[in-house]
């Protein structure tokens, strides 16, 4: 798995959005109940390791979901510019999602996909 909470743990200007001990960033695409926000959960859309005929796999592509929640739209924005800011050195954002309201907590939200390519070694 790449180290994507690892990096992002690691950013002053992400652990000042999302605290530390924990940061607010959980894995699988959920968080706990009634954590405080704004937060972030992630997931892997999917992996493809880079197959050789003649040795396992070095290197695997990840593909990762981010979704932010917040209860004010600057606040959602604030911390998709941190997260931006501690990723990109690391991997490419292929996609900004849409922005929009959770119909059951109303918090705002809006995602983002990384492609990360990790070594497997």
């Amino acid at each position: 798995m790449p180290p994507l909470f690892r990096v992002c743990a690691a950013n002053a200007g992400v652990t000042a959005l999302l605290g530390v001990n924990p940061t607010r960033l959980f894995p699988f695409g959920g968080a706990p109940e009634n954590v405080p926000k704004p937060y972030a959960v992630y997931q892997v859309l999917n992996g493809v390791p880079e197959n050789y005929l003649a040795e396992p796999p070095d290197v695997d592509d990840w593909s990762i979901q981010v979704d932010i929640y917040a209860t004010t739209v600057s606040d959602v924005n604030a911390v998709l510019a941190a997260l931006r800011r501690a990723i990109e050195p690391h991997a490419y954002i292929t996609r900004l999602g849409g922005t929009g309201t959770e119909p059951n907590t109303q918090l705002k939200t809006t995602s983002f996909d990384v492609s990360w390519t990790h070594t497997t070694q």
